[in-house]
């Protein structure tokens, strides 16, 4: 399979595998975003140690930590019988003959013996610290890995010399993986997100509905039951969970709008939401202009395209997919689509902005995202604090070129956003899939910025 992308986090690992001494590296992140994939890429012309953690006990994890161990060094399998001595084992290894270890799925160790986090310390510091050998720790069960591993009540805290929290992919990364028209590569990215697995399942040879259907609505599929198998792998009881993010993924996204939509009292609804928050299956929005700890006009959405597909189109509709799966993406999916998709447009654009903050195209601003007061909102703003500067923009998924109307009902908002003096310096931009009226750029002046679907295309080129 092609390995897309990471370039940046191949030069983090490349970085401390070639600092002297020795190194104890962490990379987490949600299921499927590609860690292994990323390490197995880092590890493919290095001497290197992959150990695979299961969901098994204790005494078989052991076992098999130890005889990856001794078939990695070609001898024989020792006996032994606790984690002190399979750490003392290795690190007697590392010493002759150091290399790359990778321990991988390390929370499923920890879930079989809450004290590894503690023999691992002891093997850094009496053992892996006087070697020039690289360790990398990962696991998917990202609440594991930020309170085992990186939290300030771990044993090993202070101890790593470095740590990857992997994400998916931006619409710009995946770009190198949809291999369609700027146009329909956006309408794949609201389906798929940057997810490399899922992006890697679609085949760009055929049109995205076909691939809708052949790789999301088949029972067969892989994606048909994902999202019920993530809940359920991270969560003992997922219906709430579940109730919850069809609920955001359909529209009802304040903490009131959601406890009405699923009948879960404000009380326990603050607790799961903060469970969801912390699996990164949503996150929570303010506006750009407020602070994220103290203001109470947030609101929640998926924090996956694919997620928020899934939630939307797909658990809804069970019952249908399996008795007439066209039937459902012909008269339920494509005519919502547009507007599904048009969500992800507004992702892109904030996308373009810093894009086209990197590349000069607009001036500098340091804080960009959605604003949004009472019943006026802007979908993006962003913020030049030691200039008094605001770009205002709106983006349009239509049909229709956008012509003067939006225009001007973008500048009326903006004295609605409460932000620096009277004298701010105002910029603005559009951003539309079917570009503009003849003649809008003409009677704009220079503090406007127009950006059509060639210019993204432009923007996120190599």
């Amino acid at each position: 399979m092609t390995f897309y992308n990471r370039t940046d986090e191949l030069e983090s690992l490349q970085a401390a595998y070639e600092s002297p001494g020795h190194a104890l590296f962490v990379v987490y992140g949600r299921r499927r975003v590609g860690k292994t994939a990323l390490l197995k890429e880092f590890c493919a012309d290095k001497p290197y140690l992959y150990s695979l953690a299961a969901q098994e006990a204790e005494s078989r994890q052991r076992e098999k930590f130890v005889e990856q161990i001794a078939t990695h060094y070609d001898e024989r399998v020792p006996q032994i019988d606790n984690w002190d001595d399979a750490f003392e084992y290795l690190g007697e290894k590392l010493a002759a003959d150091p290399c790359v270890v990778v321990i991988d799925e390390f929370p499923y160790l920890v879930e079989e013996n809450d004290s590894l986090p503690s023999y691992v310390q002891a093997f850094v510091d009496e053992q892996l610290q006087a070697t020039d050998a690289m360790v990398v720790l990962c696991g998917s069960s990202v609440s594991t890995m930020e309170s085992e591993v990186l939290g300030h009540e771990s044993p090993l805290y202070g101890r790593r010399t470095g740590q990857l929290d992997l994400q998916p992919f931006s619409f710009e990364q995946a770009r190198a993986v949809i291999d369609y028209s700027i146009e329909t590569a956006i309408q794949s990215y609201a389906v798929t997100g940057g997810t490399p697995m899922y992006l890697t399942l679609f085949d760009y040879d055929q049109p995205l509905d076909e691939n809708i259907q052949s790789q999301i609505l088949s029972p067969t599929a892989v994606l048909y039951n994902e999202p019920e198998f993530l809940l359920r792998t991270e969560l003992r009881n997922p219906a709430r969970y579940l109730s919850i993010l069809e609920a955001i993924a359909l529209g009802h996204t304040t903490p009131n709008e959601i406890a009405g939509a699923t009948g879960i009292d404000p009380g326990p609804l603050s607790k799961y939401l903060q469970t969801l928050r912390t699996l990164r299956f949503i996150e929570r929005q303010v506006p750009v202009t407020a602070s994220a700890k103290k203001s109470k006009r947030s609101r929640y959405r998926v924090a996956d395209e694919f997620l928020r597909f899934w939630y939307r189109f797909v658990e809804p509709n069970r019952s249908s997919i399996e008795e007439a799966p066209d039937i459902v993406f012909d008269r339920t999916i494509a005519p919502e689509l547009p507007d599904h998709v048009a969500m992800t447009f507004e992702d892109v654009c904030r996308e373009a902005v810093w894009e086209s903050i990197r590349q000069e195209v607009l001036g500098p601003y340091s804080e960009v995202g959605p604003w949004w007061y009472g019943e006026h909102e802007i979908d993006i703003v962003a913020l030049a604090p030691s200039d008094d500067r605001l770009l205002f923009a709106e983006c349009k998924w239509t049909n229709e070129p956008v012509g003067h109307e939006l225009a001007d009902t973008l500048a009326a908002k903006t004295e609605h956003v409460r932000w620096g003096p009277d004298s701010r310096d105002e910029r603005f931009a559009l951003f539309s899939r079917s570009g503009f009226v003849d003649g809008l750029k003409r009677d704009l002046d220079d503090r406007w910025t127009l950006f059509e679907l060639s210019d993204l295309e432009t923007l996120f080129s190599p």
